[in-house]
């Protein structure tokens, strides 16, 4: 399993959320839901999105942002966060092994304090006229290239 971790803050779609899980199950990334989420959270429904991929997720449940804020400063990780409002491609950006890939809601994204918090931001380029990319694409997308430069580490 590699130490990097996918972040998904207050996920609104049941299904992206069980794609991620299932994605992060096969590539061993651990995984933070950071509540409230737009559906209901229950383990019954978590297994439901993400099929038998479940027990093989290091899922952490945090029950707001104050939350897993706290956890993530005591781990000392760095939070990068991916947006369409970052200047930096994430190709060229430099990842950590210890990284928390951070990904926002599909209807609002995140906060401007959750920005503010964010020791990278990061964007995947798109043609003009085109609002976002899937969020379950964008973190395999991101996913991929962060353990490509970490040697899967």
């Amino acid at each position: 399993m590699t130490s990097l971790r996918i972040a998904l803050y207050q996920p609104d779609i049941p299904g992206n959320t069980g794609t991620i899980l299932r994605l992060a199950a096969c590539l061993g990334l651990a995984v933070d839901i950071i509540e409230p989420a737009g559906f209901d959270i229950s383990d019954r429904n978590l297994r439901r999105a993400g099929m038998d991929y479940l027990a093989a997720v290091t899922l952490t449940r945090h029950v707001n942002w104050e939350q897993f804020e706290i956890s993530r400063a005591e781990s000392g990780r760095r939070l990068v966060l991916a947006s369409t409002k970052a200047a930096q491609r994430y190709t060229d950006f430099t990842f950590r092994k210890d990284d928390i890939l951070l990904f926002g809601r599909e209807s609002a994204g995140v906060p401007d304090h959750v920005h503010e918090k964010a020791g990278g931001r990061i964007l995947i380029p798109m043609v003009d006229g085109q609002r976002s990319i899937n969020v379950a694409m964008s973190v395999a997308m991101i996913s991929g290239e962060a353990l490509r430069q970490t040697n899967w580490s």
